[in-house]
């Protein structure tokens, strides 16, 4: 692979033997971007894990105490109208949101909440919804009776976690403009998270690669405790 003029040079600021800390990663990472807007930061893990077995799933929520710096549009499918218009919620509706979506092929939201009592008509579009990760559901902390709360948290910088099918896992943790510290505080809420949520029946080493990059930018392998 050739890469351009401009990567080569942020690359040889990164060693590609050695595994930084976390603080370590997000200093360095912010030196590597190599695109003239404000890039995001990226984390990927490869996890020791079977995603074949449904003891060794891992998928959750968390907050980033920063944020990742993504406006996110939200979508809100309830009953509560009131209530999901005074927390933020970009769309609010019932039927006619999800007939929309279904008729008109509308996506024009990140993400897609959801009150319990409308869950038997979202549904009917599920398989619009799953393929594009859309479809609410209560492990990713879109499904919930306090529709409001929901709201405000994924507006505060709340992010659904989740492993692939090949047990890799990808989530930005902020932009290029953040400084160090918030990259890194952002970083220890994520991998605390996952050692907290570590599956039983995953035996040995948890993480088998962890990196930091930016968009376009070099892979900087980090570690942390639990691993």
């Amino acid at each position: 692979m050739k890469y351009s003029k401009n990567y080569r040079k942020v690359a040889e600021l990164v060693d590609a033997k050695k595994v930084y800390s976390v603080e370590e990663a997000c200093e360095l990472v912010k030196k590597t971007s190599t695109v003239k807007f404000d890039a995001t930061v990226d984390v990927s893990l490869h996890i020791n894990a079977d995603p074949t077995q449904a003891d060794q799933q891992i998928r959750g929520t968390l907050i980033l105490p920063n944020g990742n710096g993504k406006e996110k549009k939200i979508c809100a499918i309830t009953t509560k109208v009131e209530d999901a218009k005074a927390a933020g919620a970009d769309f609010v509706g019932g039927k006619e949101l999800i007939e929309k979506i279904q008729k008109e092929n509308w996506f024009g939201f990140d993400t897609l909440v959801a009150t319990p009592e409308m869950m038997g008509e979202l549904g009917k579009i599920a398989r619009i919804l799953g393929p594009k990760g859309l479809m609410p559901n209560p492990k990713a902390g879109t499904v919930s009776p306090d529709i409001a709360k929901t709201i405000k948290e994924f507006k505060l910088g709340k992010v659904e976690y989740r492993m692939d099918k090949n047990a890799n896992m990808a989530l930005s943790i902020g932009r290029v403009s953040f400084d160090a510290k918030k990259l890194s505080e952002n970083l220890n809420t994520l991998v605390s998270t996952l050692v907290k949520v570590r599956p039983a029946a995953i035996k040995g080493s948890y993480i088998k690669t962890a990196v930091v990059h930016t968009t376009m930018g070099p892979a900087i392998h980090f570690t942390f405790e639990g691993m």
